[in-house]
Order: structure tokens, then C-alpha cells, then sequence
């Protein structure tokens, strides 16, 4: 949806939203019936979705904490938010430094409504109606200008968003478009649905996401290591399994990392 769409025509309580879907797989409570029903399809299917949100949620704290803490980040634009939950992006990048900037990317209005009621008051951070198939009207959205400085390093997050995105819309091209925008000493935070540890079950999976308003794609780590394209360097310890990059420090992941499902990847551009 593009921005002044009327969220009237675009709200479809009737149809599943993978943003309602995966807030009902980290236990929220903004879903609907067939939210409900779509979710428990996928569950039945590959009961390790639960362990995907989880794990998929967990990294984008260490991420986020990791490019505050460590790499002086004081600027983020996360695209392809999703519903609010535990652990918001501004959440953990304020409790170290309150000065980040905050811009929240998303096109579901549920999702923007939930967001603008979550930043009311809160200073540095905004949530914009743009889509992640549209790279230069969200580069140029003048309320993200507002807190994003391209003259400065900035981090930006596709986290468990560039799987909904259709291989003939270029998905590394669209990534391709945000990372030439960006100052060197940026970073791009990357999370990926993939078919590499249960193809079958995935592939039920991607049918079940064709009945929701966006379908999914779960690609190899070849696939979405291409994505990346040449531009950027990855972070130790590069594409990995998502409980594997960078656990709390003394913490050993527990289980097999790949039940997540999920690769996950810091790069920077130099």
C-alpha cells in the first residue's frame, strides 16, 4: 500500500496477515480469528515456527544492542516493523543510548496504527505508511528525513521482511537501491526465512501464506547470502543459523539452531 491509500480498502480482517500471523506466534494479542486459524495451519505443519519467532525476535535485540553498543549506531530505520512487541527496536536501542533515531517502515495498517499509538510521545522515532517494493519513496519520505542523516551511518533492518518479497520484484535489487543510499560505516541487519533444514515443510508452509494478503519464500543460504549483493561486508560470525549469531554473551544456544528455520546477518558497508 502506498502512502495515502485509504486504510479502508486496505484492512482486511477477513483475509490472514502474516503481521497478525507471527504476532500470534510470539503469544500477542492483536490478531484475528483467521489470523488464529492460518497461524495454527502453519504450526500443525512445522511446530518450530514458535522456536522461528522466538529466535528470529531474540537476534534482532542482539542486533540492535550490537550496533548501539559496539558500532556507535545512533540512527535505524527498520523496515518491515510488524506489529509492536516485546523488545521494540527504540526500546532496546534507548535503554543504552536515548539519543538513537528511530524510523519505523511498514504498509499494514493495523501495523501503523499499533505503531503510532506505541511512539506517541516518544521522542526520535516515527512510523511511516511505505513499502519496501517502493525503496526511493521511502529514501525520500520527508518525515524519515526528519531523524536520518545519509550523510552519517546509519543501520538499517530487514528482519523477517524480505521473505515476502516475490523473486520477480528483484529482492536483491530493492536491497541493492538502499544500500547505495547509505554512508559508509552503515550496516544492513538481514533475517531470512529458509526451505534449507525442512524443504517439504516449507514448501507447505509457502502454500498455506498463499491464502494471507502476502505470500512467503523460504530460500537457501545461498539465496540469501546472494541478496546482499557486493557492497557490504559481513560481520563475524556472517550468514549463521539466527541463535548463533552472537549469543548472549556466556550463553550457549540450546537444541538444534537449525529448528529457527531463520539465517541471520549483519553487514557492513565500507
Amino acid at each position: 500500500m502506498s502512502s495515502g491509500d485509504d486504510w479502508r480498502e486496505t484492512f482486511r480482517p477477513d483475509i490472514p496477515s502474516p503481521a497478525r500471523m507471527y504476532n500470534y506466534f510470539l503469544g500477542g494479542k492483536d490478531h484475528f480469528e483467521v489470523d488464529r486459524k492460518a497461524a495454527e495451519q502453519v504450526i500443525a505443519t512445522i511446530p518450530d515456527v514458535l522456536v522461528f519467532a522466538r529466535e528470529n525476535r531474540a537476534f534482532l535485540r542482539r542486533a540492535v544492542r550490537y550496533l548501539v553498543t559496539e558500532c556507535g549506531i545512533r540512527q535505524i530505520i527498520d523496515i518491515g516493523t510488524g506489529l509492536p512487541s516485546e523488545g521494540n527496536v527504540h526500546e532496546v536501542a534507548h535503554e543504552y543510548e536515548p539519543d538513537v533515531h528511530v524510523v519505523y517502515v511498514d504498509h499494514d495498517p493495523v501495523v501503523l496504527a499499533h505503531g503510532r499509538n506505541m511512539l506517541n510521545g516518544v521522542p526520535g522515532t516515527t512510523i511511516i505508511e511505505r513499502d519496501l517494493l517502493k525503496p526511493a519513496a521511502i529514501l525520500a519520505d520527508e518525515e524519515l528525513l526528519g531523524l536520518i542523516d545519509f550523510t552519517e551511518p546509519v543501520a538499517v533492518l530487514l528482519v523477517a521482511v524480505v521473505h515476502f518479497i516475490d523473486d520477480d520484484a528483484h529482492p536483491e535489487d530493492l536491497i541493492g537501491q538502499l544500500v547505495a543510499s547509505l554512508a559508509p560505516g552503515s550496516y544492513v541487519v538481514l533475517s531470512h526465512a529458509t526451505s534449507d533444514s525442512r524443504p517439504q515443510e516449507a514448501r507447505a508452509v509457502e502454500r498455506i501464506y498463499r491464502a494471507t494478503t502476502t505470500n512467503i519464500h523460504a530460500r537457501t543460504r545461498s539465496q540469501v547470502l546472494a541478496m546482499l549483493g557486493d557492497g557490504v561486508e559481513l560481520v563475524e560470525p556472517g550468514l549463521v543459523w539466527a541463535p548463533q549469531w552472537r549469543p548472549e554473551p556466556g550463553g550457549v544456544p540450546g537444541g538444534d539452531p537449525a529448528a529457527s528455520n531463520v539465517y541471520a546477518v549483519v553487514a557492513r558497508k565500507p
